[in-house]
């Protein structure tokens, strides 16, 4: 594996980056996360009797999962012993808001802090935090959530494959974004929902989960799929599997058991149809080239015109957006039940690339069309807060730390 080196000169092919930490528990952990197996084993632990387990678990699944309790003390089908008993020991934290911004499209980012971080752990003496995005239509509501701080790969089109590696995150860590977010959103059964920006018009604020944020899901794939699995319960916060998409650069070895796992929808993204090319945009296309990619697509489990792989293809002016360009992809494509998404670039401060010209997306996005497929646009959201595709990256990691307490408090009061 090819990895970072700090300082190395711009020559070195960096590939994947190695970790920077391991994750540390805090001394009092949450059960965010947690599968019902693991619940009944620290049930075990903490005297429960194993002929009550099973039940104590549904309970506790019920009150963290479906009704979205924070404190011990509101679980009233739970014996005050055993509540006192687990307040003492464990918490029920989910990622805290440092900052929310929201986009005049009503998109809102988030930047989390971790449970159990605190101030002088992590890179540079800070708190190890992540983002996330909230994406509302009239009719859904996407969250993209993240499977790492910072990210493995160099893709050289994405803002967040400018940050190192500093660690995976936990299954809880996962799951508590889209706990976090229904917080926020007010989206648990009897709670308020904010009044400004687009609020779906559905039973839920949050219909949608992409693995789409910082990091590459499949090279954390233990903890993604624990937290895939529990987000999916049809007990808890139940959105479907059909609901949920999983996107990945491509690492192949992973793909077929993310399928057989964790059963969700697929995404990849391709952006080129050249391995020449792709080299240089998603460097991991060196050690897992465009043959190999496509022959793990036509293998993922459970995949047909009814579960479609969909593949992310970014438009990059000059780059990998000629008509040439999107024949060869309906060829690369053939054979697999597929939709192609066509992402506007999204640019961020430094970047080399420039979005392609909105006459040359059409025209590509009509080839690809004629041939079969669908060729959806996906419109840019959330670009003033730099929220879109291939932009999350803490802005607020350079933020003085009195402007960092400003935006938490300004969080905290909302």
């Amino acid at each position: 594996m090819t990895t970072t080196i700090e300082n190395a000169p711009a020559a070195v092919p960096f590939i994947e980056k190695a970790p920077l930490e391991r994750y540390v528990p805090p001394d009092k952990p949450s059960l965010v996360g947690l599968t019902r197996a693991q619940l009944a084993a620290l049930l075990g632990a903490v005297g429960v009797a194993e002929a009550q387990r099973k039940m104590r678990v549904q309970q506790l699944w019920h009150w963290i999962y479906f009704r979205g309790l924070t404190s011990f003390e509101a679980m009233t089908s739970v014996s005050k012993e055993l509540r006192a008993e687990l307040a003492q020991r464990f918490t029920l934290d989910r990622p805290e808001v440092v900052a929310e911004l929201v986009s005049v499209d009503g998109t809102r980012k988030w930047l989390l802090r971790l449970p159990g971080e605190t101030q002088g752990t992590g890179i540079g003496e800070r708190p190890h935090e992540v983002e996330c995005v909230y994406i509302p239509d009239t009719d859904r509501g996407t969250l993209c959530v993240s499977s790492q701080v910072g990210c493995t790969l160099t893709c050289s089109f994405c803002h967040t494959g400018t940050q190192r590696l500093v660690r995976n995150l936990t299954a809880g860590e996962i799951v508590g974004q889209v706990m976090m977010a229904r917080d926020r959103l007010g989206d648990w059964p009897g709670a308020t929902r904010p009044t400004d920006g687009v609020v779906p018009t559905g039973n839920r604020c949050i219909s949608n989960i992409v693995m789409m944020g910082m990091g590459e899901p499949l090279y954390n794939l233990d903890a993604v799929r624990d937290a895939l699995l529990i987000v999916a319960d049809g007990d808890g916060i139940a959105i479907s599997k059909r609901r949920i998409t999983l996107s990945t650069s491509g690492v192949v070895p992973n793909i077929e058991r993310a399928g057989a796992e964790i059963g969700c929808m697929l995404a990849v993204s391709l952006h080129a149809v050249r391995d020449e090319l792709r080299n240089e945009l998603v460097p991991l296309n060196r050690k897992y080239p465009i043959a190999q990619l496509l022959e793990a697509c036509r293998n993922y489990p459970g995949v047909s015109n009814a579960k479609r792989i969909t593949f992310e293809y970014v438009m990059l002016k000059g780059v990998n957006d000629s008509i040439d360009d999107a024949k060869a992809l309906v060829r690369l494509l053939k054979g697999i039940p597929a939709k192609i998404n066509l992402i506007p670039f999204n640019p961020w401060p430094g970047s080399k690339y420039e979005c392609s010209d909105w006459e040359q997306i059409e025209k590509f996005s009509q080839v690809v069309f004629d041939a079969g497929y669908a060729s959806p646009v996906r419109t840019p959201r959330g670009r003033d807060i730099l929220a879109a595709c291939g932009q999350l990256k803490s802005a607020t990691e350079k933020l003085s730390a009195r402007e960092r307490m400003a935006l938490r408090a300004m969080a905290m009061t909302d």
